[in-house]
């Protein structure tokens, strides 16, 4: 990447990747604090969100990329132990993927406590790794090999560009993504987190800050220390820079484990909560587990067999641009999904805020007739039953809403996390808020519905400028499986943000942008019938038999009568 793109570019590739997961970390983060977080990870997101019916076919396509991104990260680190091993054939290269897919495999069944200790292990000697890098950059040379060491002219030569035929800013932008997709790794454990609504946002965010610091750290080191024709055909060339090659290669190895690790733990977890929601009929049987954690055995031989047919490809450059664009779309689902949610939210207060005044109306017009009384503890306060709570049921949220804080309001209730599970003198509310406003944490305030939005659009474009075959193949199998889902099992789950649609409300802003107002809830007319209420036909008269042969006509008579004075006889 340093010798195609040069310093600069390289710089701007590695700042505009990372801020396009950035974006699509808090918009998950986001999610993850204002709804309940359950196993399922990605999926779980979409479809908690978007409705189950587009969350299972853009988790489908997530889960293939996971598969082939495990597929790209073992295929380098079989091509590096083939070399040292001394074999040259592209088959011993294969080999070495596979068997490393299978140890991994077996890590896997073994339970997430092993999978937790083998990732710590392998942090450490990363961060080794990188040390030693930095390091050797400053305490040797060779310049045979093509490390001349600082101050050498190399900085001013490899600072721009000089791209090869077939090459581009945004071929090596496709082949250097790859390098964040797992950035929803610890999202992909959430059913195994104690406290995913804390956890998540703490270890995703401190992730995304630590590699950002080592990509730039490698980046510039090359650029200035290496030569320009070295960087682009010898790909060993960080260990010859570095202090003790051993190390560095040793944090090759253990990048593409932790990597592949990550994804063949997370994957057939997505996959198995798609399958025990039904949402995708024909696939059930991938939700099966084992032990009392339910390991997806089933789940990982898919992920296995795909990662395995994918590693025939045994080209790095070729596999790349294939996983790029899944995790492009999925992350771009996300955005638009944290964009939805904060819609919907803010639909609903207004909604509620308008029911509230016609309430605060209607109460005070009852309070000023004659001998109204409210009591203001009463437990029917929030419980009017009108007409127009039965036509509308969905004005009783914000009442019940009121009751359960006044009745918090009365009771003391321990401090607890959101996570934790309830107390035995702790009982959960009967009806809880699906949406909750932001929290006071310290990212809370990056999470931004707008720069969501944002995001989701440049990643909708760079997928076409990365390379707008496989970003239409990757649309055309999401709108496939939606359409499938939605013939074979319409009665899905339509998502908590189901309230919101784009299309009306780019209408309704496309009308305030003209001078009209837009419309903001749907206007109603309301006839005089009192719904409940019985009404049937009667009339005071009762009918004749002798008359029933004739039409029903109205007549009219003339009745005249005569004032008789009778006077008293006095006795």
């Amino acid at each position: 990447m340093v010798a195609e793109a040069g310093i600069i570019q390289a710089i701007l590739i590695v700042i505009v990747t990372v801020s396009i997961v950035l974006i699509s970390v808090l918009s998950a983060v986001g999610i993850c604090e204002r709804c309940r977080v359950e196993s399922g990870g990605v999926y779980f997101l979409l479809s908690h969100v978007l409705g189950s019916r587009l969350g299972g076919a853009i988790g489908l396509l997530y889960c293939f990329g996971q598969a082939v991104g495990c597929a790209l990260y073992v295929t380098g680190f079989g091509e590096s132990m083939a070399r040292l091993a001394g074999f040259d054939s592209p088959w011993a290269e294969r080999g070495f993927a596979g068997a490393a897919v299978l140890a991994l495999g077996v890590i896997n069944v073994a339970g997430v406590k092993w999978v937790v200790k083998l990732q710590f292990l392998l942090l450490l000697i990363l961060l080794m790794a990188g040390l030693d890098f930095a390091v050797g950059s400053f305490v040797h040379t060779d310049p045979a090999a093509g490390f001349d060491g600082w101050l050498t002219g190399n900085l001013a030569n490899n600072t721009f560009s000089s791209y090869s035929e077939g090459s581009s800013w945004f071929t090596v932008f496709g082949v250097f993504f790859p390098t964040v997709t797992g950035v929803m790794a610890g999202i992909n454990m959430s059913g195994d987190l104690r406290h995913p609504s804390t956890d998540i946002p703490n270890g995703t965010l401190s992730a995304i800050g630590t590699s950002t610091f080592l990509y730039l750290m490698f980046v510039f080191v090359l650029g200035a220390t290496c030569r320009r024709d070295v960087l682009l055909t010898d790909f060993m060339i960080a260990a010859k820079v570095s202090a003790i090659s051993v190390m560095l290669l040793a944090g090759l190895y253990v990048s593409s484990m932790s990597s592949c690790l990550a994804a063949m733990y997370g994957t057939p977890r997505v996959l198995q909560s798609i399958a025990n929601e039904n949402v995708i009929p024909g696939i059930a049987i991938l939700g099966r587990g084992r032990g009392p954690n339910k390991v997806p055995l089933y789940s990982m031989a898919v992920v296995a067999v795909t990662t395995l047919s994918f590693i025939l490809v045994g080209q790095i450059n070729t596999l790349a641009p294939i996983v790029t664009m899944p995790f492009l779309l999925t992350y771009a689902a996300i955005d638009y999904s944290y964009f939805a949610l904060a819609q919907t939210h803010e639909i609903q207060l207004r909604r509620e805020d308008r029911f509230r005044a016609q309430e605060f109306l209607a109460k005070s017009r009852t309070s000023q007739g004659y001998g109204a009384t409210e009591d203001e503890n009463s437990p029917d306060k929030y419980e009017d039953s009108g007409d127009l709570d039965q036509l509308f049921p969905e004005r009783l949220r914000h009442k019940k809403i009121a009751r359960q804080m006044s009745e918090m309001s009365n009771v003391s209730v321990p401090v607890s996390t959101p996570d934790d599970p309830p107390t035995p003198n702790q009982s959960k509310p009967s009806a809880p808020v699906p949406i909750r406003s932001k929290l006071n944490n310290w990212y809370s305030g990056f999470c931004n519905r707008w720069i969501s939005l944002v995001g989701a659009l440049i990643k909708l474009l760079v997928m076409l400028l990365v390379h707008w075959g496989y970003a239409l193949a990757s649309v055309g199998l999401v709108f496939v499986v939606w359409t499938y889902v939605g013939h074979a099992n319409p009665a899905v789950n339509p998502g908590i943000a189901a309230e919101f649609r784009l299309l009306p409300w780019l209408r309704n802003c496309l009308m305030r942008a003209l001078g009209r107002p837009g419309q903001e809830y749907e206007q109603i007319v309301v006839p005089p019938k009192h719904p409940g209420l019985e009404v049937e036909a009667a009339q005071q008269n009762d009918e004749n038999e002798d008359f029933a042969n004739r039409s029903r006509y109205h007549h009219t008579s003339t009745v005249q009568g005569r004032l008789v004075t009778i006077d008293d006889d006095e006795d």
